[in-house]
């Protein structure tokens, strides 16, 4: 199925949904317990279903998904592929950004880095230094293009100040349920500065489908879709907003893809969401080294 593309007027594009990586081969730690057949095989799956977009990071079991993702693309044409890694906020001086993305490239078994993404931000590096890290990626074209995840607004901007190459994706928290990028004025920043969101978990870890929501189940029938297909589907909706959600069940797999191809919502159901789903969380974490939000 072919998934839909969102660019920017830089040329760069990035497809509606992609697949994530969090928690495959374990946490922040490699677990000798986890099927690592099973995860390539999702992965390896997800290509074949027509995702292109693979999301991963050094911080993901300890560099072990890395691997599991250098793994699952083997065979695959590269050139069609984009694959997004992250450096971790313990690692942004200078050399140790450099350094970081080196073994990122080892441990894909990959020639370059479509997308290198500062993964959290960390107030205790200058941030114009670990920017300089990733201009010198990009000019020795170990990175195609840079991001950041998890900054604000205002950290942002200080981000793009300090770099040569525009900073072309923001990494944020963001669905049905959790609004503070929203409604801290991030995701607008992205929109008005030509900057693609993408939304980490985007259907709250199921919670739109375990939990009861009678807004939901009124536009389940109404467009024939279940719960977290319309959670996906509003998301997508929005102006410079895509996602990439994790799952080995291949069943969920389809699900998601065809949450974000071929239907759209209509304008005043995405409007009615926005403005009546109940509970939403209007606050956002602060990623930071002293308070460490859980990677998505």
């Amino acid at each position: 199925m072919q998934i839909p593309l969102k660019k920017l007027k830089c040329g760069f594009e990035l497809p509606v949904f992609g697949f994530g990586t969090w928690q495959m081969g374990g946490r922040e730690t490699r677990d000798p317990a986890n099927d690592d057949r099973a995860d390539v095989f999702a992965i390896k799956s997800a290509i074949d279903m027509g995702i292109t977009h693979i999301d991963t990071a050094a911080w993901y079991s300890g560099g072990h998904t890395e691997e599991l993702v250098g793994l699952a693309i083997k065979g695959f044409d590269r050139s069609r592929l984009i694959i997004t890694t992250k450096v971790p906020p313990m690692d942004l001086h200078y050399d140790d950004v450099i350094k970081s993305a080196r073994g990122s490239l080892k441990r894909l078994g990959t020639d370059y880095i479509d997308v290198y993404v500062i993964h959290n931000p960390n107030p205790y590096i200058d941030i114009k230094e670990s920017m300089n890290a990733l201009n010198y990626l990009v000019e020795k074209q170990i990175a195609k293009f840079i991001g950041l995840s998890n900054f604000n607004a205002a950290q942002f901007s200080e981000a793009q100040d300090n770099s040569d190459n525009k900073i072309v994706c923001n990494h944020l928290h963001y669905n049905l349920k959790h609004r503070g990028p929203l409604l801290d004025g991030t995701i607008k920043y992205s929109q008005e500065n030509d900057v693609l969101v993408v939304a980490w978990r985007p259907v709250q870890k199921g919670l739109f489908s375990k939990e009861k929501f009678s807004i939901l189940e009124k536009l389940c029938s109404k467009y024939g879709k279940t719960e977290n297909q319309i959670a996906i589907n509003w998301l997508i909706s929005q102006d410079n907003i895509v996602t990439i959600s994790k799952t080995r069940n291949i069943g969920h797999l389809k699900e998601n893809i065809d949450a974000a191809a071929g239907w759209n919502m209509e304008k005043e159901d995405i409007d009615y969401l926005m403005d009546n789903f109940p509970g939403v969380v209007e606050t956002v974490e602060n990623a930071t080294l002293a308070n460490l939000i859980e990677p998505e």
